[in-house]
């Protein structure tokens, strides 16, 4: 992939782009129009506003689920890359999937997506809109990726924390986000942004141009915008807090009472080294360096594959930096939307086409357990001279490869949407209703590419190297009997030693491509117009069809006998077919309720009722209370259904060894959807003796039974082993020798998961001159936050609480608060984001001495500790008016404002993984790895 924004020309790039946008302005400047002003009228008719939480509407109403609505102008504020960004921000929505923390997602073709996940219940779990419709997914695992979205014109991002399937479908169990089109906009905007970290990568910049204009005296009206987005990935490169060597191991010292788990600095791996180590018998800890020095190993506290102390640095050495630290991304969007009133009904058009490539790393690839020869003729003559005194023909190699490149993904996505809908009103009966509706077509195409990973065979070909005894010359040993078979001779012993023929040799670039179809065609009708006893009722109803397919291909050399990729080829559909009624009664003058069900029949499941209930009750103008009770599912996504088998390479921990094997998933067409029920209790506050304060806190509860998912293969392996449950052991599949070869995995309705938590959104603005007589200027405060209070998955062998645990997505306290301070064409803001402590896992018993027994997964531990943080972004920007219509904006962004390091997270669960070294110490999804960022940019509106 292109790299582009490091380099001189396309930063000259940049700022011509930044002097083309104030060109532009100058010309509008002498061609100002006055007749498109006068067409802007501030006594426009104003109609009933409806927002996500709900499809009835009426001005003035409180949804009983919660709503947090976000502006324009909070989204320029964080100068986001992407409208991702700013959204991960919001205490509610945790766990995300991004392009730099998806980087593991090879086989299933998910790295690089940008796919949101509310209250952590998983990315699948959130139903993601654009301007209320579905959009066509972006990977067989059912994601939407938000790169694909127009991002200059999107007016307001609402999230809906609560249950709204009877409202919008399958997938919204743990709610909505909406990313609102701002389609009456008129004029043209430009932006152009560059930024970079204060380590001086990640460069990134973004051009954006954006017009809008009403045509035939306002009967039409026409949108246009196009953005480019290139950002430079970090790869190969670690920051100081990530070399402490910050781990969690199983502790050396086994005397009693001593903790199971260690969490210390100064550990690393014990059994390989970036050039290769002997892994066993009389030679072990002989390991080869720089042009196949021979050195032997200090070894530290061992235990399993760690260790403390000893050369921790250098046989880690070859790991750190091989999982990106940020990915490669560049994204061009385009989008066009045509409407025309005919009478009182509007008709549009609406276009856009979305290209995005992304590039990570996942991982060196590890070896271990490579047979070598005593007549290899690579072999040091000092290691061949001691294998001959010790009588011995082979020894097992352990590498992390590091004349290797790293794996990971190149992968390419094109998404085209076309919807052509129509919306307007009508009378029957005396009554007046408005309806909509659209057909949508949408694809998805996809460029699945493995950065050069080696083929198993092929690398055990090349390592079998020995002289030719006609020519003298190092071949492989098959070349011997088969002259032909090209294979290229590899020296596994050291750093800097492997040839380019021989890696050109065993390494391979595995591809897949796929295409993802989505066909919709909806109606929607609402009216406010049924009078009722205590006021006036609103009823909305409609329909909708939806078909989702897909298809691909992958050359069959890449389909198995690769370390990562083993692309398979996913083929299936389904279709669902809806249809939903939702009312909005007045019981009372005070009392609101708010109820909807919806029917949906899906081809491969069958049907199912979706349905919910709420109330809104002032009891006192000031106060608002609101109540609603669902019933919500998630349909399984064509992975669940129709996967063909993902071959993953990866290693699970068995007795404390890691132990690589073959992870095989497969899909399952009988797996039924998720069923989630949910209750939801608020209250907003808007005290009238407080002008301009509100305030909405809601407690939440969701139980999701038949979660759609899989025994993973660590814990296949620790049910079999730990608690010798037959049926998982049966997936773990041995050759003659008693190796492991792989663990199968297969898609069903296994668990249950439940969520508790509370959500806060507090808001207050005041004018300065309110407290200080004619001081200038004005202030807005706000406040989210969440606070988990439950978060189980019970597996049905273990239930263990994640609520209040640093290492996964679910902190006690996740928080986000802004003061913003706007002074004539000035605004600044400053926002603290941040978690509160935790710990590693609610399962695990702290102590230090005189620890019980450790029994799974009740582990002891000697640090369960996690600190929290907080993290500060400045944005400050200045406003030059050039006339009634044109403006320009600078600004300045600093993310992470005081450079704070992320705490360190040992993760202690995930000891065994043989690539565990590579990782970050941290939990990036609740952390902040790349340090204080910068951005200037350029905005241009008229």
């Amino acid at each position: 992939m292109k790299s582009p924004i490091g380099s001189n020309t396309h930063k000259v790039t940049y700022l011509a782009a930044l002097i083309s946008s104030m060109l532009a302005m100058n010309t509008a400047l002498a061609q100002e129009d006055a007749s498109e002003l006068d067409s802007l009228d501030d006594n426009s008719k104003v109609e009933s506003i409806q927002i996500t939480g709900s499809r009835v509407a009426r001005d003035g109403y409180d949804t009983p689920a919660p709503v947090t609505i976000m502006t324009e102008d909070d989204i320029n504020a964080f100068s986001p890359g992407s409208v991702a960004e700013f959204v991960n921000t919001l205490p509610s929505v945790t766990g995300s999937s991004t392009a730099s923390t998806s980087s593991g997602s090879l086989s299933n073709g998910a790295s690089g997506i940008a796919a949101l996940n509310l209250r952590a219940l998983g990315t699948g779990r959130t139903l993601v809109l654009f301007d209320g419709q579905r959009n066509v997914v972006s990977a067989s695992t059912g994601q939407v990726d938000t790169n694909t979205f127009p991002q200059s014109l999107i007016k307001n991002v609402e999230v809906v924390t609560g249950g709204a399937s009877s409202v919008y479908g399958s997938d919204a169990i743990s709610g909505v986000v909406n990313f609102i089109l701002d389609k009456e906009y008129v004029g043209f905007k430009s932006q152009v942004e560059y930024g970079e970290t204060t380590y001086g990568d990640r460069e990134n910049g973004k051009v954006v141009l954006t017009y809008g204009t009403e045509l035939a005296d306002g009967a039409g009206h026409l949108l246009l915008s196009g953005e480019y987005y290139s950002a430079n990935g970090i790869h190969y490169t670690t920051r100081d807090w990530a070399e402490k060597g910050f781990v969690g191991m199983i502790n050396p010292d086994t005397s009693e009472g001593s903790p199971f788990f260690l969490v210390d600095e100064n550990i690393g791996i014990s059994n390989y080294t970036p050039g290769g180590m002997i892994a066993s018998g009389p030679m072990y800890g002989t390991y080869f360096g720089v042009d196949g020095a021979v050195n032997q190993l200090a070894f530290g506290d061992v235990s399993g594959q760690w260790m403390q102390g000893g050369d921790w640095e250098y046989s880690t050495s070859g790991m750190l930096g091989t999982n990106s630290l940020a990915a490669d991304e560049e994204r061009n969007n385009m989008f066009a939307r045509l409407s025309y009133m005919f009478g009182e009904t509007e008709v549009y058009l609406q276009g856009s086409y979305a290209e995005y490539e992304g590039l990570s790393y996942y991982i060196n690839p590890t070896s271990k357990g490579v047979t070598i020869y005593a007549d290899n003729a690579f072999l040091p003559d000092s290691v061949a001279t001691q294998m001959a005194d010790q009588g011995l023909d082979s020894f097992s190699l352990n590498t992390s490869n590091v004349d290797m490149p790293a794996s990971g993904a190149n992968n390419i996505r094109d998404t085209l949407r076309i919807v052509l809908g129509a919306n307007g009103e009508f009378e029957a009966g005396g009554k007046f209703f408005n309806w909509d509706a659209y057909y949508q077509h949408g694809k998805t195409k996809t460029d699945e590419h493995m950065t050069p990973t080696f083929n198993n065979e092929r690398l055990t070909l090349a390592t079998d190297a020995v002289l030719d005894p006609q020519s003298g010359e190092i071949v492989c040993r098959s070349t011997l009997s088969d002259p032909s078979n090209g294979c290229v001779a590899l020296n596994r012993f050291g750093v800097g030693v492997a040839s380019d023929e021989a890696l050109d040799y065993v390494l391979g670039r595995p591809r897949r491509e796929q295409e993802f179809i989505q066909n919709v065609a909806a109606i929607n009708f609402n009216t406010g117009d049924f009078e009722g006893w205590a006021g006036p009722i609103s009823i909305a109803f409609g329909a909708e069809y939806r078909k989702e397919e897909m298809d691909g291909y992958v050359d069959s050399q890449y389909s198995s006998g690769w370390k990562y990729g083993n692309y398979k080829v996913t083929q299936g559909d389904y279709d669902v077919i809806e249809g939903y009624i939702e009312t909005l009664v007045p019981l009372t003058d005070d009392l609101d309720f708010n109820g909807a069900v919806r029917y949906t029949d899906y081809s491969t499941s069958g049907g199912v009722t979706t349905w919910k209930a709420g109330l809104t009750y002032q009891p006192i103008e000031d106060v608002t209370l609101r109540l609603t009770k669902s019933k919500d599912i998630r349909a399984p996504n064509l992975s669940e259904l129709y996967a063909a088998g993902t071959a993953r390479s990866n290693s699970v921990t068995i007795n404390g060894e890691s132990v690589p094997m073959v992870q095989n998933l497969q899909g399952n067409p009988n797996v039924a959807p998720e069923e989630a029920d949910s209750l939801g209790l608020g209250v907003i506050l808007r005290p009238s003796f407080l002008e301009n304060f509100s305030a909405a806190i809601d407690y939440y509860e969701v139980e999701i039974d038949g979660i759609i998912s899989f025994v993973t293969a660590d814990t296949t392996a620790e049910f079999c082993v730990e608690f010798a449950v037959q049926k998982y052991c049966d997936n773990m599949i041995y050759d003659d020798s008693g190796t492991l070869q792989t663990i199968n995995l297969l898609y069903d309705n296994l668990n249950v998961m439940t969520a508790k938590g509370v959500d806060y959104d507090l808001t207050y603005s005041f004018d300065l001159a309110d407290i200080f007589d004619d001081a200038p200027g004005a202030f807005k405060l706000r406040f989210l936050a969440t606070n988990y209070l439950e978060s189980i998955t019970d597996n049905g062998v273990t239930a263990i609480d994640e609520a209040g645990s640093n290492a996964s997505s679910t902190p006690d306290w996740k928080y986000r608060a802004t003061v913003t301070y706007d002074i004539e064409d000035l605004t600044l803001n400053l926002t603290a984001r941040g978690v509160s402590d935790g710990v590693l896992s609610n399962a695990y018993i702290e102590c230090t001495s005189s620890c019980p027994e450790s029994v799974a997964p009740n582990y002891t531990i000697n640090d369960n500790s996690v600190d929290g943080e907080v993290l500060f972004d400045l944005y400050a920007a200045k406003t030059f008016n050039f006339s009634d219509d044109s403006e320009a904006e600078f600004y300045l962004t600093i993310r992470n404002l005081f450079d704070t390091d992320p705490q360190m997270v040992a993760f202690p669960a995930f000891q065994g993984s043989e690539n565990r070294p590579g990782y970050l110490e941290t939990n990036r999804g609740l952390y902040d790895v790349l340090g204080r960022q910068f951005k200037v940019g350029f905005r241009v509106q008229m």
